[in-house]
Parts: C-alpha cells; sequence; structure tokens
C-alpha cells in the first residue's frame, strides 16, 4: 500500500466513534478486554482528573474499558495514593521483572506494562494531558474493534504552545517537526504520512507489542513505529485525529536530550536494518551548554541512555502468565 493511499484509507476522527454502548457491545461480541495503561512520574496534580475522566464514562457506565492500570517510574509525591484513591490500579515498575535487570523511563513503563495489564487491547495514554477527555480512549480503541485489518493505532492532534502570553495553535511538536520527520522522509518514507509520530497516546493487540523490542527512554516511538510497519505493514496501522492535546510544554534543553535520545535509538534502527552505517558505536553521551546570570556558558556532559529491552514474549515468565505458545516470530 501507498503512502498516499494508506493516508486516506486508514485515518480516522474520533467522533466516529463515540457511540461507546455500540463500542462496548462489539468488544463483548469479539471477547476482548481492555487494558488503560497511564505511564506516570510526579503526576499527583493531574493523574486523579486523568483516572475519572476515562473510569466514569468508559467503565462505570460503559463496560468498554475492563482495567485501569497506573505503572509509575518512582514518584516522589503522591502519585501512587492519588492513583489508588480514583480507582486505578498502581504498579511501581521497578518491583517487576527484578531478573531483568534495572532500567527507567517511559519505555520501560510500557514493556512492563505488558506483563502486568489483563487486556487483549492495552491502550496508552500520558498523564499530563489538560484537556482529558474519554475521546482519548474511545477515539483509539474504535478502529480495532471495527475495522478486522487494523492492529495498531496512533493518535494525532493539534498541540498548542504558549508563547508569552498567547496560546499558538500549531507550535508544539517542535521535536516531530525538527527531528524525526525529516529522518522518517529521508530513511523510512513508508513513515512518513503520520502525522504525530511522537503522540504519547497509541493502542493496539497485545499480540503486536509483544513481539517487538521496546527502547526505556525517549526513543520507545521512534523504535515502535519502525518495527510494528516493518512486520505487520502499513495496512495493519491507522491514525485518529482527537481534536487537541493540551499539556506542559517542555523548554529547549529538555527537548534536546529528547532529541538526542531518540537519535539514539533512529540510528540503531537505521544501522540495524541498512538504511544508516556507522562505523563506530552510537554515542550516548550528550554535551549541553549551560549559562549562569553573569553570563557565563558552561560545557556540560549528560549521559541519556536507551536501552533496548527484548520483546515481551521471549520471557518465560510472560509466555506462563499468558498462556503463549513458542510458534511466533518477533523483532530482535
Amino acid at each position: 500500500m501507498k503512502v498516499e493511499e494508506w493516508f486516506e484509507r486508514n485515518k480516522f476522527k474520533h467522533d466516529s466513534f463515540r457511540d461507546i454502548k455500540k463500542l462496548a457491545e462489539l468488544k463483548r461480541r469479539k471477547r476482548k478486554k481492555i487494558s488503560v495503561v497511564i505511564p506516570t512520574l510526579n503526576e499527583e496534580s493531574t493523574i486523579g482528573r486523568v483516572i475519572t475522566t476515562i473510569k466514569k464514562p468508559l467503565m462505570e457506565k460503559r463496560k468498554l474499558v475492563d482495567e485501569i492500570i497506573v505503572v509509575d517510574s518512582g514518584s516522589t509525591d503522591d502519585t501512587g495514593k492519588q492513583a489508588v484513591k480514583h480507582g486505578a490500579k498502581f504498579y511501581l515498575a521497578s518491583d517487576y521483572l527484578k531478573k531483568r535487570g534495572k532500567a527507567r523511563g517511559k519505555g520501560e513503563n510500557l514493556w512492563k506494562s505488558l506483563y502486568l495489564a489483563e487486556g487483549d487491547i492495552i491502550c496508552w495514554v500520558d498523564a499530563d494531558i489538560k484537556n482529558i477527555h474519554p475521546r482519548f480512549v474511545y477515539g483509539l480503541v474504535g478502529p480495532l474493534l471495527t475495522q478486522d485489518k487494523v492492529k495498531f493505532t496512533k493518535a494525532f492532534y493539534q498541540r498548542p504552545i504558549k508563547v508569552g502570553q498567547e496560546l499558538v495553535p500549531l507550535g508544539g511538536g517542535r521535536v516531530t517537526e525538527l527531528t524525526i520527520r525529516p529522518l522518517f522522509n529521508m530513511y523510512f518514507p513508508r513513515l512518513s504520512g503520520f502525522i504525530q509520530p511522537l503522540s504519547g497516546e497509541y493502542a493496539g493487540e497485545r499480540e503486536v507489542f509483544e513481539k517487538i523490542p521496546f527502547f526505556t527512554g525517549y526513543g520507545v516511538e521512534t523504535a515502535m513505529l519502525i518495527d510494528i510497519v516493518k512486520k505487520f505493514g502499513l495496512k495493519a496501522c491507522a491514525q485518529v485525529d482527537l481534536k487537541k492535546r493540551v499539556h506542559k510544554n517542555q523548554p529547549l534543553s529538555s527537548l534536546s536530550k529528547m532529541a538526542f535520545g531518540i537519535l539514539q535509538v533512529f540510528a540503531k534502527r537505521a544501522n540495524t536494518l541498512g538504511k544508516l552505517i556507522q562505523v563506530k558505536n552510537v554515542k550516548k553521551n550528550l554535551r549541553i551548554m549551560e549559562h549562569d546570570r553573569k553570563g557565563n556558558y558552561y560545557l556540560k556532559k549528560i549521559d541519556v541512555p536507551e536501552k533496548q529491552r527484548p520483546p515481551i514474549i521471549t520471557l518465560p515468565e510472560y509466555r506462563k502468565k499468558f498462556k503463549r505458545e513458542p510458534s511466533w516470530t518477533y523483532i530482535k
């Protein structure tokens, strides 16, 4: 399928799936369970509202979602207490799969959530969404329930950014536009049709996620797209317009660190697939510029680790828990 053809056929709007009762009945007939997973780190101010906004209409009023779980990186605030108070299951990522070594980051939380969640469909939603709405869930699971060939859905939306006192409607997504979109167009043109390739909201069948590796840090979404399209094809993917996403925009120093982590992952994936050949190892250290109030500049070296976790289906404890037979293929 050509990118232009896929872009038109597999692009949906969230309001096409606003009949939650119909979706819940379709889920029941297909005998599916849906898990909503929220990865967190110090999100006590927003996590309660995110859970409640999803739980009341999608679990209590309608039985579309079967569980909401929070997987945490080690918050030092009351994220855990707020999660439990508002009716979610709370897990500290470091307490599980300890034999697999230590790692920390959003990607680590996503990888371990495959072991912790019970659903046949997994829907990941970030915890910092200020305009959270049930569409962030039903919009993403809608195509998975109504379109037999779709196995993975990715969110896109307007991302406003605050410049001074003004909110600019399309100013967000700076790392997307300046880093990943140019790289995808040059090296992975089949991915150039994804409007928000780095969006934090996506959903899919367990059978898709369990067969791909997960990077532990900022690059998890980049590798995920590359691997899913490589293994399952564009036709298995769809993107859904969730209208608008409002969240706290990060400073340029943080975006630089994020972009560097993404570049690490991109280089590793491109090397593996023969798209980009590098003689030396991919670097993990980033030199950043800092300055003080007197105008003095300093060079600081920081680590941006991107550890790759194997496809979770390769873990014996995962196969035992979910009764998976060793008759599968996966991406290394």
